[in-house]
């Protein structure tokens, strides 16, 4: 599929080192392991400058696309994640006290495919403006999408609240329930993309966590897919 996307399409100036299936390997053995480039280049037999030029160069060509069309009866959900990020001009203090940004992802519940990854914000931004500040709202659009409690004033299909001194009635409960167990999809989603280490401490600049959230999540697919 690289390939085909004019991945390895000849240049100007020196040839790579490598041939474009050793350097898509390189780029996500960095994702996955999260080893320093002086750790993953002699694994490879590059040097260092080499290795974070393939990362550069090769990286955003795995970017995921977002679904621009969907079918009536489809079911989203979205829901934010935070990232740890050594970049502070892109990320800031959040609820786990790291530096991180919030990356808002969007599956459809059926398939449990992601379809859309919002632009990285900082960690202090709350879902509910950066569901819309992100891009994930307008790649969206009408679609039925469900959240949690965190999107107040958005338009999403949200839990039930109780309020003070009172109780719920019981369809409401049961709504809830319903609602809680399909919505834990996306929380299986982001447990297996965290198997990737990057998303763990990203030591990317710029771009990179952006980069990586969506290769990662390309790669969630085509795991899914088969």
């Amino acid at each position: 599929m690289l390939r085909h996307e004019g991945a390895d399409v000849v240049r100007k100036g020196r040839p790579w080192s490598l041939p474009l299936e050793d350097r898509a390997l390189l780029v996500t053995a960095y994702w996955r392991t999260n080893l320093t480039l002086r750790q993953l280049a002699p694994l490879f037999g590059v040097s260092k400058s080499a290795a974070g030029l393939i990362i550069d160069h090769l990286g955003p060509m795995f970017a995921l696309q977002p679904r621009k069309r969907f079918a009536k009866d489809t079911l989203l959900i979205v829901d934010g994640t935070l990232v740890p990020t050594r970049d502070h001009a892109v990320a800031e203090q959040s609820k786990n006290y790291r530096y991180s940004t919030n990356n808002q992802v969007v599956i459809d519940a059926n398939t449990r495919l992601v379809v859309v990854v919002g632009r990285p914000l900082p960690g202090n931004r709350n879902d509910c403006k950066a569901w819309e500040e992100s891009g994930a709202k307008a790649a969206v659009g009408r679609t039925l999408t469900i959240a949690d409690g965190g999107y107040p004033g958005t338009g999403l299909v949200m839990p039930h609240r109780r309020r003070k001194g009172e109780d719920l009635p019981d369809w409401k409960n049961v709504h809830n329930t319903s609602h809680k167990r399909v919505r834990a999809r996306v929380e299986h989603v982001f447990a297996r993309m965290k198997t990737w280490k990057i998303l763990r401490n990203c030591r990317l600049n710029g771009d990179g966590v952006h980069h990586a959230m969506l290769g990662i999540a390309r790669m969630h697919n085509l795991t899914l897919a088969g």
